[in-house]
């Protein structure tokens, strides 16, 4: 290992933790509107939800998306102003397994509406690194079930038949929109499975936020970051520990993400000469729908493995 990049490698154990790109301030989804009190009133914790909800609600609902565009969910916490507008909602989503830390405090305020738990029916992996699966902790454990199109689909099952149960009037809609969207899913299923089917299983992602997708297609995660949380300690024997194994298994391409400082993937890339590519753990609203940000998820996926 060269002095440049050990010098690299104690100057981010010295700087990080490494922190998200946070946007601070009022949340404009959640400043007051003018809504139609016949729609269900519906508040979608982060973004991959909101859009679920929105593709079956269309028209029947008022969907609200509660964390900010730009803000990582791990940091956020509501504000009195966000709490009156949950308490006034109809149904909340949520993704569960401990995801939303808030949600405790809503049921001691005296909800009155629904807290949709998308997370039902689905097995969760437990966060420690052995990766066991328990069936029934959905208190804790890996809460990334929306990175598996699989698991994706059950979520938007989930949130169709609350939808239904909540406005019975209209649960024909609310199927057949949730129907529509699920066939969507399968095609980006079968996308990724066809096209990584061939291909090398090991990757290196920033932090364990792709233990669902790497067991749905038969690939091994290999992370910097070994917590589900994107914010865990980078330390010097972490990297150097990395980059072993990208050299054992000649991996080429290091994975950073979309909202964290590139900074430590880079000196791992220049290490093994490889470079830096993003894999979005889809966790902070920006442009582009669920499906399109999971192709490129693939894109980058089949140029570090195919």
């Amino acid at each position: 290992m060269n002095t440049q990049t050990k010098m690299a490698i104690i100057a981010i154990s010295i700087v990080i933790p490494i922190s998200s790109l946070i946007v601070y301030g009022t949340n404009p989804n959640l400043e007051p509107t003018t809504s139609d009190n016949s729609k269900l009133q519906v508040i979608s914790s982060f973004n991959p939800l909101h859009e679920f909800a929105q593709n079956i609600g269309k028209d029947k609902v008022d969907a609200t998306l509660l964390v900010p565009i730009g803000v990582e969910p791990h940091d956020w916490e509501p504000t009195i102003k966000d709490v009156q507008k949950m308490q006034a909602s109809d149904l909340i989503i949520i993704n569960g397994i401990g995801f939303e830390n808030w949600v405790d405090k809503l049921g001691e305020n005296n909800y009155q509406g629904t807290i949709v738990d998308t997370s039902d029916g689905i097995i969760v992996k437990d966060s420690e690194k052995d990766n066991h699966e328990d069936e029934h902790d959905h208190e804790s454990g890996d809460p990334h079930i929306w990175l598996n199109p699989v698991y994706a689909k059950t979520q938007v099952q989930n949130i169709a038949d609350a939808f239904s149960k909540h406005d019975p009037q209209n649960q024909q809609y609310y199927q057949s929109n949730a129907k529509s969207y699920i066939e969507e899913l399968d095609l980006l299923d079968l996308q990724i499975r066809n096209e990584l089917s061939n291909c090398n299983s090991d990757f290196v992602a920033f932090h364990d936020a792709f233990s669902y997708f790497a067991e749905e297609y038969d690939l091994h995660q290999h992370t910097i970051i070994s917590s589900n949380d994107p914010h865990g300690e980078v330390t010097a024997k972490t990297l150097e520990n990395v980059i072993t194994t990208a050299k054992e298994l000649d991996i080429k391409i290091i994975f950073s993400e979309d909202t964290v400082d590139s900074k430590t993937s880079q000196v791992i890339a220049n290490e093994i000469g490889g470079k830096v590519l993003v894999l979005s753990p889809l966790e902070v609203a920006s442009d582009g729908t669920y499906i399109q940000k999971m192709i490129e998820n693939l894109e980058n996926l089949k140029e570090a493995l195919c």
